[in-house]
């Protein structure tokens, strides 16, 4: 561990593009173990900080330090201990699994047969042995994130960068790469996870950035941002989607608080810790003839958290130009 304890430690950090200010005077403190989130928006700068901190891209202003090393003035030192997946599979597709891996570990330095034992550990742990004689074209969204993590820790990191690694996943891969990034850090590997999904933050992170047009504007654990913004919150589930709207007009009506839609068509999240209010909430939707499936008090979910922090909800379009970045193989670190 470092003498400071941190991971990553930035000071006023700045990117532009052109006349656009990507990334604004952020300021971060990522300890080392575990996982740290950094949750926002799509442009918010995930992504080119990232880049910045793997030394992919020129530093416009303020300072930076990774493993102890300035970003800067020592790349060298920071490409040689740190790994990077981005948001885009940077593997050769018309490779298969296993010639993928070994091409890596041979470039890595690794003898033919250290790189073939390698490749075989890595493809048993992340549950690719069936698929490592298939060409990479022909795999699932889900088995080519976990093949390009495995790409990145051909040499065990002590930090990784995962950059948005399951957007675009079904839910069952989505679990898996859950599962991945938690065998990361009982291994010993810094984990920092940029991230558009609240639920990904919430599940994974020890402790969560989060920022808003290139700066950060809250950070502490999933507990201490909810604890942030007030007071509890009621979780309603309808059992017809197509009644969610008019449950949510009647809410607002009733508690007087704006309604967060979650991602579930079936259900919806407002703030209040007003009793009263809350039962005649519940009347009034059994009296518009509204079945509620389940519902519950709380904290507020970061869903929440983040439309009062920013005044506006998370997104899950498509990357902006500002943040869209792939990552090829000469990119790659380890």
């Amino acid at each position: 561990m470092h003498a400071d304890g941190l991971a990553i430690e930035t000071h006023g950090l700045v990117k532009r593009f052109g006349d656009t200010l990507a990334v604004d005077g952020l300021d971060m403190s990522v300890p080392m173990g575990g996982v740290y989130g950094v949750l926002g928006p799509n442009g918010a700068g995930k992504t080119t900080s990232i880049r910045m901190l793997a030394t992919l891209l020129p530093i416009d202003g303020g300072t930076a330090r990774v493993l102890g090393h300035d970003v800067a003035s020592d790349p060298e030192a920071v490409r040689s201990r740190v790994a990077l997946t981005g948001q885009f599979a940077s593997l050769d597709e018309d490779l298969t699994g296993v010639e993928n891996l070994n091409l890596l570990g041979r470039l890595y330095g690794y003898s033919r047969r250290s790189a073939r034992s390698r490749t075989d550990a890595l493809l048993s742990a992340f549950g690719l042995e069936d698929a490592a004689n298939r060409q990479v074209k022909n795999y699932s969204g889900g088995m080519r994130r976990r093949l390009d993590i495995a790409a990145s820790i051909i040499v065990t990191p002590e930090l990784i960068f995962l950059d948005e690694p399951t957007t675009g996943l079904d839910p069952r891969s989505r679990n898996q790469v859950w599962d991945i990034v938690r065998a990361l850090v009982a291994g010993g590997t810094t984990v920092l996870l940029t991230t558009q999904y609240l639920d990904e933050a919430d599940q994974l992170a020890d402790r969560i950035a989060v920022i808003d047009q290139g700066r950060v504007i809250a950070e502490g654990t999933a507990g201490e941002l909810k604890a942030s913004v007030g007071s509890g919150a009621l979780h309603v589930r309808v059992r017809d989607a197509a009644h969610r709207e008019n449950a949510i007009t009647i809410a607002t009506r009733e508690l007087g608080a704006e309604v967060v839609r979650e991602a579930d068509p079936f259900a919806f999240t407002v703030r209040s810790d007003d009793a009263p209010r809350i039962a005649s909430t519940l009347t009034a939707l059994d009296d518009a003839g509204i079945a509620v499936g389940t519902f519950a008090l709380g904290q507020p979910s970061l869903d929440e958290v983040f439309l009062a922090l920013t005044g506006h909800p998370t997104e899950d379009s498509a990357p902006s130009t500002t943040d869209q970045h792939s990552t090829s193989l000469e990119e790659k670190t380890a």
